[in-house]
């Protein structure tokens, strides 16, 4: 028997031995779940199969393999566990425990919201997002974000994650759900992908930069200071 629960960029399946089955999809991983009507063009990347005891069958799909699937015993997924951040979805993630991660730092805020080890499982596109709709410049100290702002991140972020959710994610080329659907949040991006276009809250043009991250940031310069 597996339960799968996800956090975020993380998809951790418990195992009736009390193990656990760690996978980190990173760009194009993902679970399909197979009960003989999946079309064989989705499985074409299959590199794992696991014979689920309701006859169904879980395959982990990954067109570029650069996702990692780890099977860790409860000591070992005790350590890993503590190695990671707050979860933004986590009801201990509050405007209070997000002001305590930003406050003195120097690192941009973006790049803070994508450490890990400070707040699990935080990727580029919706880091991007969620200080698009706070106003919040991605290249800023994260220590000089004032308690409204820190409110608004808080609340933005957690609005992103929840709306990509309901979207089933969000799909550029390869990615898909358990279902083998793609996801729809692309079409509601406002930030991401968007470099050259106009901002949709002030008309003026997005611009696109490497230089915080070495990822594409995508900033409005009028609506976020």
């Amino acid at each position: 028997m597996v339960v799968w629960w996800r956090r975020a960029k993380l998809i951790i399946c418990d195992l009736s031995t009390g193990d656990r089955l760690v996978v980190q999809p990173r760009f194009t991983g993902a679970l399909l779940i197979d009960d003989g009507t999946l079309a064989p063009g989705l499985l074409r990347h299959s590199v794992l199969r696991f014979e689920l005891d309701d006859g169904r069958r879980l395959h982990y799909s990954d067109v570029r393999r650069l996702g990692t699937v780890s099977v860790m015993d409860p000591a070992t997924f005790a350590r890993y566990e503590g190695l990671l951040g707050v979860e933004p979805l986590d009801p201990s993630f509050t405007t209070e425990r997000l002001s305590g991660l930003v406050r003195g730092s120097r690192q941009a805020v973006k790049k803070l919201l994508m450490d890990q080890r400070r707040v699990a499982g935080v990727g580029n596109i919706y880091a991007n997002e969620s200080l698009w709709r706070a106003g919040i410049d991605p290249s800023r100290a994260a220590g000089t974000l004032v308690a409204s702002e820190v409110a608004a991140l808080r609340d933005e972020l957690v609005a992103t994650l929840t709306e990509s959710i309901d979207a089933r994610g969000t799909t550029f080329r390869d990615f898909q759900d358990t279902a083998g659907q793609r996801g729809g949040y692309a079409e509601r991006l406002q930030a991401y992908g968007r470099g050259g276009l106009p901002c949709r809250r002030c008309g003026i043009r997005l611009f696109e930069t490497h230089a915080i991250d070495g990822r594409s940031t995508v900033i409005c310069s009028r609506c976020q200071d």
